[in-house]
């Protein structure tokens, strides 16, 4: 469903106050960020339009973005290191297997002084609300391996907590989504778990940065992370 228009106000908002330069949104989808004047910003997708219309039929496709970048959003092969002023990723990170890789590689392709945009799904406020938060444990074991260990508890979790399903029931669609490779959430913070994950990401991570803006937009956690 379309994002709300006052939470895209609200990005609008915090992106006004740091986002400067050349820089890339990561799945935009029909929900474009809106930058400040001056700024300008390529789209990255893993699809082109018309397969990600497909994959969103519920979306108008009409107010897709143009995709100017095929690539990985977590590995982003095709954008060379330090070549950001900034890089956006809403509701992106909860998709990702491993989110600590994920964090890196962003940290890694904006420049130092550059700006890492995110805003997340609180949990507490959509269907993830009666999933356990996501340990920084588990996250780091995520990162060793890719999530590959984890990757059917997720999906089973998704059947049973958020589908609503049991038993063989939640076996069957969490191995169905698993085969067709299902973008679910992988992954789930409220606003405290999200800034502990930060603090700790930050110590885990080669790449440092500080968090210069953290708030609690209704259902949104809205981050600013500046690469040192």
């Amino acid at each position: 469903m379309p994002v709300p228009e006052d939470l895209i106000a609200e990005r609008q908002r915090v992106a006004a106050r740091y986002l400067t330069g050349s820089g890339i949104e990561i799945g935009a989808l029909d929900a474009p960020t809106p930058v400040p004047a001056g700024a300008t910003v390529r789209y990255v997708d893993y699809r082109r339009v018309p397969e990600l219309h497909e994959h969103y039929p519920k979306l108008d496709a009409a107010q897709f973005v143009d995709v100017a970048i095929v690539d990985d959003g977590e590995r982003l092969d095709t954008i060379a290191d330090g070549s950001l002023h900034f890089l956006i990723a809403n509701h992106m990170i909860e998709h990702c297997e491993n989110p600590l890789g994920t964090l890196r590689t962003h940290a890694r392709k904006v420049a130092p002084g550059g700006w890492l945009f995110y805003a997340m799904p609180n949990m507490r406020c959509c269907f993830d609300i009666a999933r356990p938060l996501t340990t920084f444990d588990h996250l780091i074991a995520d990162d060793t391996d890719q999530g590959s260990a984890s990757r059917y508890g997720h999906f089973l979790e998704w059947a049973t907590l958020v589908t609503g399903l049991e038993g063989e029931a939640a076996a069957h669609n969490a191995k169905l989504n698993m085969e067709r490779r299902y973008s679910i959430h992988f992954h789930v913070w409220d606003g405290n778990s999200w800034l502990d994950f930060l603090g700790r990401a930050r110590d885990y991570l080669d790449q440092a940065f500080e968090i210069r803006h953290f708030e609690l937009s209704g259902p949104e956690i809205l981050t600013v992370l500046r690469r040192e």
